[in-house]
């Protein structure tokens, strides 16, 4: 599918418009293993290293770069363009920087943006229906910082959002340092009613402390969370109480570091500048 400018730019908006903080309850760290998949079944349907010199830019075979502001959920960011903020680092590492900075005098919906970040999706380039989908990463820290790493329904086009369904691989928000968020939405169920729960680190200890894996494996009427490989919560069709379940058909991905918002609240004083979302990997297997 051709994704345009001007879908990317509406879908972006709409699609992050009720993307908070929607979970039904908070998981404890649990010794249960995260779902094994068969490795002679398993096929490597996507994969992303980000090994290539450093400051070189994403994959433009794999990888989008949006661009813009959202007022709908009064996000302060403005997504910039190709490695601007979003770059690699020489390490095997990709690292997206949100910057308290506005050296091109981007206009948000609030007047001249104070932020600068960046947001990629693979819409028009990947696109999976079923598989495990992961990623190695470690979050920025301080207030106001909202990463996510996330999937759409590949039809947001047609349908909109939350029609399109949405996956949210691990949201984390930087007033909760030990606690990330795995979310569904759609219709009926979208925004802060969406179907989920949260999982927190024990002792104390902050998710931006060091790199941690996060995966989803998804399948017909299913879909379960795990950290570091220890599951967290299952969803299915039983969990929507008759509602529409929008998951078995195609996804694209998407990772972003936004700014601000109705749910992380806004940086203060105590957040430092710049922060910064470093993935060491995304893989999405199948079968």
């Amino acid at each position: 599918m051709t994704v345009s400018l001007s879908w990317r730019r509406r879908a972006a908006l709409c699609a992050l418009s009720l993307v908070c903080c929607a979970t039904a309850a908070t998981a404890a760290p649990s010794a249960a293993a995260a779902p094994e998949r068969e490795r002679e079944n398993a096929a490597l349907a996507f994969s992303d290293d980000f090994n290539g010199p450093a400051g070189s830019g994403v994959d433009g075979g794999k990888w989008q770069v949006e661009t813009g502001d959202n007022v709908n959920n009064h996000e302060r960011q403005y997504y910039t363009s190709g490695n601007k903020n979003a770059k690699l680092d020489g390490q095997g590492n990709l690292v997206i920087t949100a910057r308290k900075e506005n050296p091109e005098n981007y206009q948000c919906w609030y007047g001249r943006c104070e932020y600068t970040s960046s947001r990629l999706n693979t819409a028009g380039k990947f696109t999976s229906t079923y598989g495990r989908v992961e990623s190695r990463l470690k979050v920025p820290r301080g207030q106001g910082m909202w990463p996510a790493f996330w999937m759409l329904g590949a039809d947001i086009g047609n349908v909109g959002w939350p029609n399109c369904g949405e996956i949210d691989v691990m949201e984390n928000v930087g007033k909760e340092p030990n606690t990330v968020h795995g979310t569904l939405h759609g219709p009926g169920y979208s925004g802060s009613g969406g179907i989920g729960a949260a999982y927190s680190l024990p002792n104390g200890e902050a998710f931006a402390d060091k790199f941690h894996t996060f995966a989803v494996d998804w399948s017909p009427n299913k879909v379960t969370w795990s950290v570091d490989g220890h599951v967290y919560q299952t969803r299915t069709p039983a969990d929507l109480g008759g509602k529409q379940w929008a998951f078995n058909k195609p996804f694209f991905l998407i990772l972003n570091l936004a700014v601000g918002g109705y749910w992380p609240g806004d940086p203060d004083g105590s957040t430092t500048f710049p922060q910064t979302l470093t993935v060491d990997y995304v893989r999405v297997t199948t079968g």
